[in-house]
């Protein structure tokens, strides 16, 4: 390979590419000269340029496959090796093409004895314009200085391919024209409420312009100098109006910020201008490694970490072109599109928008967060949405159930508006219910506690009339860091909570990490079954001292409150009592200290594993209560993980086995003495609220939207009549008795 890795190599080539490029010859001329020099350059057999041309690659330019194959040799969308490459978006680099599943054999090429391949697409603000490949005979993979090189060449190409240099390539007869039909889409629901709009694109990027410098020295300066504008601008957006960004929203800016002073970033731009890239260059350059990383990573955490780095590309770039994102003009009912959105770009937008669409996202990235703070109807996880809308196109948007709607019929925006309307009502329904007690219609009174996992969430105390909270999710906050929260930041944050709750009780639940929850700042051991492996209360017995300093912030919080702390998946009553042992050992050291203790300690746990809830009995005495946490409990009793959509709703925690096994739960609780509460998202849902109730249950923990719906129920239902017609339908033998729970409640009027 003579491209060397040099920075004085890569100047050399794009010295070349500059050449080549800069004369007035005929597109067709530059492109055969591009490709024999490249071919020169990296020793290759071969090196073909393939431009997307409406909905084929078309062979636009070679040195080593057969001339006559050029602009004949067209490759369907998906199709082959280079079909691949554009898929993915990724480089593709293989020893043995011809045996790769994806090889398409083009008789007209004459490739047959080249078995290495290396292709890189040529890419522009997601947009695939073509592939770029170069191949060998003999069996090798390129070395990584050669796809960059390849990738350097490619990025040139899109310019150029972007600014028309070579004619209009949307020409083919089956290429698709504007969409105009309407269309539904299914997502995934990130951010409740239902948004009726008009399309906005996200345009995050400003035109590159040049991609090879003139001047290193200069292009540095400018890199230099929209780094510092760039982090200027968070921290004016942070340093701001304080009522603007508080709570979760400030939390995760402040993070966001963390990531833009991050040196390993700045370090990677540098060195794309110190190779002799523009500074515009050099940030497209990362970008495009960011994305690749971004495709290729399965963990949860690092994909949305990578997406926090994409906004931070997006912003400098528009600072090096002197693009103010922030003074777009939006129409009144804007609903953002998006392939994906940071937490800082959402705020740019703030309560302009009427809701988001994205193609990509996660429901716990950064930027989903900040919507439901916000309250920002969002749906994400719209495959190929950018692909199928344009700007100004009407659209509706779900946020109860992910689904969205593309250029919507009439009846179908009049039905939404009829649903906004009764939301409305719905909303202003629940406010008056707020301050009623949720009792039955027999007098059995029930207790409606609130999920919570940030300090923000605790104002829903107030909204909703909830009478306290059943779980505090813990856990956030460490994951947002970067670092593991100081003692003093825990403690803060709980004793926050705390005086925000007032006289109204809070259990907040240790760190429940592990599986799909990693910290950036601890080395996780890939597990083969996550789900059942090292997570919530088994990392803190291993790594006392971690549970220790969460234990150790809520007792000083607490001096001179009430405090209940439950610990996650505890599945033996061993581990219940180890992990009490730590907290009374905490408690003792604050004593022996002088200081103030918590007025009254409760201690609790959760019942998640089916192993703990056959140990109920042997609690008694050691737990003052326990809480039935209802996802991860269904999971393991069904065998099913929640998280994967071919099982997840495949069972039914209305069915008889699932709900004689929970009033099982419920009668040892009561015999051994022990307060018992549902907790989860069916809790919040009226239909499964009537049967806990019918089971005896009388604490229900839930999201903040369900307390309305269920309070209204409750007010609505008859506990002993529902609980002799469970009793009836426990003997059923059927995969669920949702059905008849559903005619039992419509019959005796229950506000379902």
């Amino acid at each position: 390979m003579v491209v060397p890795s040099s920075i004085g190599g890569s100047r050399v080539l794009l010295r070349k590419l500059r050449e080549i490029m800069g004369t007035d010859e005929e597109a067709q001329v530059r492109l055969d000269r591009l490709v024999a020099m490249v071919a020169s350059t990296m020793v290759a057999d071969v090196c073909s340029i393939y431009l997307t041309r409406g909905a084929v690659h078309e062979l636009f330019a070679t040195q080593g496959l057969a001339p006559g194959a050029v602009h004949r040799t067209r490759l369907k969308e998906g199709e082959g090796l280079v079909g691949l490459v554009a898929e993915t978006k990724q480089p593709l680099n293989i020893a043995d093409a011809q045996h790769h599943e994806r090889f398409a054999y083009r008789p007209e090429t004459g490739e047959e004895p080249f078995n290495s391949f290396l292709g890189v697409p040529i890419v522009r603000s997601e947009r695939v314009f073509g592939v770029l490949v170069v191949q060998n005979r003999v069996q090798r993979v390129y070395g990584e200085e050669e796809v960059e090189a390849l990738q350097t060449i490619a990025m040139v190409l899109a310019e150029m391919v972007a600014s028309g240099a070579f004619g209009d390539l949307s020409g083919l007869a089956d290429v698709e024209a504007r969409a105009s039909r309407p269309e539904s889409m299914q997502g995934r629901a990130f951010s409740d409420g239902i948004a009726i709009g008009t399309v906005v694109l996200h345009e995050p990027h400003a035109p590159l312009g040049r991609v090879i410098a003139d001047d290193p020295v200069k292009e540095e300066t400018r890199l230099d100098d929209a780094l510092a504008q760039v982090r200027g601008a968070l921290n004016d957006m942070l340093e701001g109006d304080p009522g603007r960004i508080s709570g979760v929203s400030r939390d995760v800016l402040e993070t966001f910020i963390m990531l833009a002073s991050d040196p390993s970033w700045e370090q990677k731009l540098k060195h794309g201008v110190r190779a002799g890239l523009s500074a515009d260059a050099a940030v497209e350059r990362v970008r495009g490694e960011h994305r690749a990383k971004f495709n290729a990573t399965r963990d949860q955490y690092l994909r949305e970490r990578l997406h926090d780095f994409e906004d931070l590309d997006n912003r400098l770039l528009r600072a090096l072109a002197g693009v103010d994102a922030g003074a777009r003009t939006l129409p009144e009912d804007a609903i953002l599109v998006a392939r994906e959105l940071g937490p800082a770009e959402l705020l740019d937008y703030g309560e302009r928008l009427k809701g988001v669409a994205l193609e990509e996202g996660a429901n716990t990235a950064h930027a989903a967060i900040v919507a439901r703070a916000l309250g920002i109807p969002m749906v994400g996880s719209l495959s190929r949405l950018l692909s199928r809308v344009e700007d100004g196109d009407p659209l509706v948007l779900d946020g109860e159930s992910g689904e969205v709607r593309l250029r919507p019929e009439p009846q179908v925006i009049t039905s939404y508006q009829e649903r906004l309307s009764l939301r409305t009502a719905r909303a202003a329904e629940f406010a008056r219910l707020r301050h009623i007690p949720p009792v039955t219609q027999d007098g059995e009174r029930m207790t409606l506690l609130l999920n919570a996992g940030l300090a923000l969430d605790v104002h829903h105390l107030d909204d909703t009339g909830a009478e306290g909270i059943g779980l505090f999710r813990t856990e956030f906050q460490f994951m947002v860091s970067e670092t593991l929260p100081r003692l003093e930041s825990q403690t803060l944050l709980y004793r926050d909570v705390l005086e925000a709750a007032g006289s109204r009780p809070v259990t907040f639940r240790t760190l429940d990490l592990g599986s799909d929850k990693v910290l950036p700042y601890v080395a996780a051991e890939r597990e083969e079954n996550p789900a059942l492996g090292w997570r919530a209360v088994r990392i803190g017995l291993d790594r006392p001292g971690l549970l220790r300093y969460q234990l150790r912030a809520l007792i000083g919080a607490a001096a001179g409150r009430r405090l209940r702390v439950m610990f996650p998946l505890v599945t033996t009553v061993a581990e219940f009592d180890a992990a009490r042992a730590l907290l009374d050992r905490e408690v003792a050291w604050k004593r022996d200290r002088g200081g103030k203790l918590p007025t009254l300690i409760e201690v609790g746990v959760m019942v998640e594993a089916p192993a703990l809830a056959w140990s109920i009995p042997d609690l008694k005495g050691r737990a003052d209560f326990i809480s039935i946490g209802t996802n991860d409990l269904m999971q393991y009793f069904f065998a099913a993980d929640r998280g994967n959509q071919r099982v997840s709703e495949r069972y039914d925690i209305l069915s008889a086995p699932a709900l004689r096994f929970l009033k099982r739960i419920r009668d040892d609780a009561d015999a051994a003495g022990l307060q018992v509460s549902i907790c989860g998202e069916a809790a919040g849902r009226p239909l499964e609220a009537i049967a806990f109730a019918a089971l005896g249950f009388r604490r229900l923990s839930m999201p903040a939207s369900g307390i309305g719906p269920v309070k209204r129920l409750i007010l609505s239902m008859d506990a002993r009549e529902a609980a002799t017609a469970m009793a009836r339908m426990l003997r059923s033998d059927g995969p669920t008795i949702r059905p008849e729970l559903t005619e039992f409640a419509r019959i005796r009027g229950y506000a379902l």
